[in-house]
């Protein structure tokens, strides 16, 4: 299945089953019977969480994303906010739960009641999903659930990709048009990287950082193949670039692996952070891509991890010297045409 789809079916399904177990617990508070609150609430829930889900995933976050995600995040939260109320308002209006369960219409008081708890739920689920596209679903997730807030070591690949002469390009584009082209270019790599179920770590002035657990990053070479398909996103993306900006951005990257340590750490603005050697050696490696044909290096320790063939044909470079590591690494390079 499509990566990006499977993503949002499962989303999907969490929210169906977190809004089917809220109008459960409502209509026991209300003094219902176990099995009317189970079939009324059951049914409210289901209904509204499947349409307010199925509108954000496959709307909102689809064809709408683009003019949404131009806006502020106030503004943005505001017209979901306005579109999830109407569409609550309307489905308690036509009391499905009574209908499915074949019970007499609900009273004055507690469908007003019903409809401030949907409208107030549905609201706060939005600021949560909101508030995750800013820090990241997987890193929300994380800060939720507590798993780094001890530091602990990890196996992971590590992925740094570069805008290939962003240096000229700044002075080319200035200040705002270099930002508005980086952040058009980020949008399209960050789409690989979810088609190969990578997180993205950071974004460093012109680089993004991607990264993969070693048992998800072993299976189909997924960061070589994720690197691969940010080049084609950005070639097939090439005359919309030139057309907006009078250039097409090219990209060159690293890739390594190896033990990382994974922690929450700061006080006013909490992190979750990689520390390393191999987050280190993998910005070396990035540097080196830049005058090596391709424009592209991975690590022995990277290719030895994965569970079958690159995608495409590679070149041992042998070792090279690196900053910081007196014995250097082993790398390998990718076929690939050389960047101006």
């Amino acid at each position: 299945m499509n990566a990006r789809l499977e993503r949002k079916l499962r989303l999907l399904a969490a929210v169906v089953a977190a809004g089917a177990i809220s109008g459960v617990l409502f209509n026991l508070a209300r003094g219902r019977p176990l099995a009317s609150a189970m079939v009324v609430g059951g049914a409210y829930g289901l209904v509204i969480s499947f349409v307010l889900a199925s509108i954000e995933l496959f709307v909102l976050e689809g064809p709408m994303r683009g003019w949404l995600s131009g806006l502020p995040f106030a503004a943005s939260l505001a017209v979901r906010s306005a579109i999830y109320a109407t569409i609550t308002v309307v489905i308690q209006w036509l009391q499905v739960g009574e209908a499915i369960a074949g019970l007499p219409d609900m009273s004055h008081e507690t469908f007003w009641l019903g409809l401030i708890y949907s409208v107030v739920l549905s609201v706060v689920i939005n600021l949560a999903m909101g508030i995750s596209n800013i820090v990241g679903h997987r890193a929300f997730l994380n800060f939720i659930t507590g798993r780094y807030h001890r530091p602990v070591e990890e196996n992971r690949f590590v992925l740094f990709v570069d805008i290939a002469g962003s240096t000229g390009l700044a002075e080319q584009l200035g200040g705002t048009g270099i930002h508005r082209l980086l952040d058009e270019t980020f949008r399209l790599l960050t789409l690989a990287v979810v088609d190969y179920r990578g997180e993205v770590l950071n974004y460093v002035g012109d680089e993004v950082i991607v990264t993969w657990p070693e048992r998800s990053g072993a299976i189909d070479c997924r960061p070589l193949r994720c690197f691969a398909a940010m080049r084609d996103e950005l070639a097939h993306a090439a005359n919309q670039f030139e057309q907006q900006f009078g250039v097409t951005p090219r990209i060159r990257g690293s890739l390594h692996f190896g033990p990382v340590i994974v922690g929450e750490i700061g006080d006013i603005k909490r992190a979750i952070v990689f520390n390393g050697d191999v987050m280190n050696t993998a910005a070396r490696l990035e540097e080196l891509s830049r005058s090596v044909d391709g424009g592209f290096l991975a690590s022995y320790a990277a290719m030895q991890r994965f569970g079958s063939a690159p995608p495409f044909a590679v070149r041992d470079l042998g070792r090279l010297a690196i900053r910081g590591r007196a014995d250097g690494i082993d790398v390998v390079g990718i076929d690939a045409p050389a960047l101006a």
